[in-house]
Formats: C-alpha cells, sequence, structure tokens
C-alpha cells in the first residue's frame, strides 16, 4: 500500500516547484507558456504514458506518469495565476464527481453488474450535463479520428441507434466497399480517357471515409479496438518493410535502387518469416 502523507508531500513539493518555475526569477520558458502552446506535449505525454503502458515497463510507465502530471499541475498554475482556478479546484472537482458517479460505492444504491453501474454512470453525466442536447455532444473533435468514430458508434448506441449484431455491421461494410469501388473505377475510367492524373474526387474521398467509419462499426461490434488494430498493423508493417531494406542491403542495395518488382518478391519472402 501507498502511503497518503508521501503522496501529499510529493504532491506538495511538485506545486512548490511549478510556482518557482513560474516566477519571476523562475525559468524564461516556463513563464512564456500559455494553455494553447502546452496543447501538443499533452498529448505527445499521453501517448508516450500509452507506450509505457505497452512495454510493460514499470519504470518507464512511472516517468510518463510524472510527465502527464507534470501538465496538470501546469496548467491549474498558468489558471491560479490568472485567478480562474488553482490545483485544489482541478483535484476537487474529479473527487466530488467520482463520489457522485459511484452510488453504489459511496451511497445506498448497491450492485456490482458492471453493465448496470456503465448505466447508472452515463445517467448521472446525462443529468450533470443538462446543456447537452444531442446523444453526440461530448466527443472531443481532437481524438484521433478512429478512436473519435467508435466513441461516436457507442455515444449512438446508448440510444438504440446500432446494429443488433456484427453481421449488419459487415453487410454495412460491404455495401460501403461496393460504393468506394464504384466511384474509383469511375475515376480511373477518366485517367485512362484523357490520359492525365487526376486528384481524388469529393465522391471518392467521402465513400472512402464511409468505408473506415464502417469498418470501425464492424471491429467494435466484434469486440475489438480499431485503433489497437490499426497500431499493430502498423509495427507489422514497420517490422516487414525493416526486413526488406535488410534483405536488399545485404545484396548490396538500396530499396530506392530497386524495381518495384524486386521490393514486392522481397517483401514476399520476409512474409514467410516476420
Amino acid at each position: 500500500m501507498s502511503d497518503p502523507s508521501a503522496a501529499a508531500v510529493a504532491m506538495e513539493r511538485l506545486l512548490d516547484l511549478m510556482a518557482a518555475l513560474r516566477a519571476p526569477d523562475g525559468c524564461a520558458w516556463d513563464r512564456e507558456q500559455t494553455p494553447a502552446t502546452l496543447k501538443p506535449q499533452i498529448l505527445e505525454e499521453v501517448y508516450e504514458v500509452i507506450d509505457a503502458i505497452d512495454s510493460g515497463s514499470a519504470g518507464d510507465l512511472t516517468e510518463e506518469l510524472g510527465d502527464l502530471l507534470l501538465h496538470v499541475v501546469f496548467q491549474a498554475q498558468i489558471a491560479g495565476e490568472e485567478g480562474k482556478f488553482d490545483f485544489a479546484a482541478v483535484a476537487n472537482g474529479i473527487c466530488d464527481k467520482l463520489v457522485r458517479r459511484h452510488p453504489h460505492v459511496f451511497g445506498d444504491q448497491k450492485t456490482d453488474d458492471p453493465a448496470k453501474i456503465v448505466a447508472q454512470w452515463n445517467e448521472l453525466k446525462k443529468a450533470e450535463k443538462p446543456e447537452r442536447s444531442s446523444a453526440l455532444d461530448g466527443v472531443p473533435r481532437a481524438l484521433p479520428a478512429l478512436m473519435r468514430a467508435e466513441a461516436l458508434q457507442k455515444k449512438a448506441r446508448h440510444v438504440g441507434f446500432d446494429w443488433p449484431d456484427a453481421q449488419g455491421s459487415l453487410e454495412k461494410v460491404r455495401e460501403e466497399i461496393a460504393e468506394a469501388t464504384a466511384e474509383i473505377e469511375a475515376e480511373l475510367a477518366m485517367v485512362r480517357a484523357s490520359e492525365t492524373r487526376l486528384p481524388p474526387g469529393e465522391k471518392t474521398a467521402e465513400e472512402l471515409g464511409d468505408l473506415l467509419f464502417s469498418i470501425v462499426n464492424l471491429t467494435r461490434h466484434l469486440k475489438l479496438n480499431a485503433e489497437e488494430l490499426l497500431t499493430a498493423a502498423n509495427d507489422k508493417f514497420t517490422r516487414r518493410f525493416q526486413a526488406v531494406e535488410a534483405l536488399v542491403k545485404a545484396q548490396g542495395k538500396t530499396p530506392s535502387e530497386c524495381s518495384l518488382q524486386e521490393l514486392d518478391a522481397a517483401w514476399n519472402e520476409v512474409k514467410q518469416t516476420v
């Protein structure tokens, strides 16, 4: 078990350090930062935390969680200087929310059913946000597109707008493939007729977007995560392409010195083992 007093001392130390860095005699770089300038770094830190979780390294995760916590403290320090809120307000706010949304723990609505707990959470959240008029409200637009697609679909599911099972999603994928194929083939025919390379049309782009969205829906119904699936596919491509680079290097070449046919042959070779 962790020592609450040690955690409080460490948190106080971090808050004091952040205040010192933002002080007039502190760090010039820290003083010039704003909530907006820190946005890219916050996003980067979140992904580094995810990488650390995937690595399984407790040391890496400890470090990356610290970096992320720094940004929470950083934002609260800036807000405090502007008289908006402080770290105490942030911490107390999430504490109050956790108590409100866990009446089965801190109240008398006892249940051990995860499905009921999620439904209860969503109802309490809805009551706390009466200004939200759409079932899709609350999904950040800044989310990566695959994650946002899944979040939007889950929101729609809560009000009954969803396929009952994966079969409906699969049929939708097939429908979108057919529509995207028709648009792409029409554009390719135009290219052949004009002998010029035409940029993809708006309709083709729209159909491909619909196809991606439908694939996310299918993966969700199969209890899979589209973001994780694409990450795994990216990793596999990286491993295989690097193996191709090593293979052609052993032949005294670089990929740019090889024909597409040579690279394709190398790819098929490394696929057998990588």
